[in-house]
């Protein structure tokens, strides 16, 4: 019987490589890891002879433009990846009958909220960024209604740079670290959401849509920053600081918390608690030592 095939695009990032680390457990399936390399999802051309070619029966669209301060700068290259690609592809998916997941960000709100974000809530992004992204999600709904939208929060992940990584790098070169404390809301452990992402693709991706995707819990960005000293028994000081002291190109939503409760009510996904990936990931990171 032949497998189903899964395209996963942007496959060497955080999201793409958890994604790759788990696909043995799902060997019913035939996956196709397409780093940037292997597919520009902003050329039209090369996307729709790819499908056409591979004929897969879902696409994991996790290809982003992920810079959010140099997306300031590089506007119009953000926008290619972020909402042309993501129009691009899910018009193929439409075309080619393939089911489509794609993944977005907290950043398509503002931020002055102060109750969890729902699906449903209006976006009104306040950078660059979150504008390609917001953008992304239009495209992508107008293409193919079907298609399952994540958003997410605060990704991190054994691999590549990540805020979690970098504290552990500086908590072994500093002896202290200031750390942002009037931003709110919760990290998303890659590993995490690539199982989640999984059981919505053997569920068929039957339940269209938008919904969020965290890990449970809410806390600022230096309550995770000492959550990582303390699992690591650092002795590094992690001193609270307001945005304003440590000015960036992009504005950062002051609370991005998301309402999580549509994709368990849909696909019965069960967030875990926050601290406990995060120690999970951390003992991967030392053990691995990547």
């Amino acid at each position: 019987m032949q497998k189903l095939k899964i395209i996963v695009t942007g496959a060497d990032g955080q999201l793409g490589r958890s994604i790759q680390h788990i696909a043995p457990a799902f060997d019913g399936y035939e996956f196709i890891f397409l780093s940037r390399a292997g597919l520009q999802v902003n050329d039209e051309a090369a996307v729709n002879a790819f499908f056409e070619k591979s004929m897969p029966g879902f696409c994991i669209n996790c290809a982003a433009y992920t810079a959010v301060d140099a997306a300031e700068t590089h506007v119009e290259e953000a926008f290619s990846v972020n909402a042309g690609g993501a129009g691009i592809l899910a018009a193929a998916c439409a075309r080619y009958h393939v089911k489509l997941i794609h993944i977005s960000t907290d950043y398509v709100f503002n931020g002055r909220s102060s109750i969890p974000y729902l699906p449903g809530s209006n976006t009104d992004p306040v950078s660059i960024y979150g504008l390609s992204k917001a953008k992304g999600e239009e495209l992508v709904m107008a293409a193919g209604p079907a298609t399952v939208i994540i958003r997410t929060s605060w990704v991190y992940s054994e691999y590549g740079k990540n805020f979690v990584k970098t504290m552990l790098r500086l908590m072994t070169e500093r002896e202290q670290v200031n750390v942002v404390n009037d931003q709110t809301g919760a990290p998303t452990y890659a590993a995490d959401l690539a199982g989640a992402i999984m059981r919505i693709v053997e569920a068929g991706a039957q339940h269209a849509g938008i919904y969020h995707y965290s890990n449970e819990g809410c806390i600022t960005w230096y309550q995770l920053a000492l959550a990582i000293k303390e699992l690591t028994g650092s002795g590094c000081q992690i001193n609270p600081i307001p945005s304003s002291e440590y000015p960036t190109p992009a504005k950062r939503p002051s609370f991005s918390l998301l309402d999580t409760a549509a994709i368990t009510g849909s696909y019965g996904i069960q967030m875990l608690p926050w601290k406990q990936s995060l120690e999970t990931c951390i003992r991967n990171i030392l053990a691995w030592r990547i």
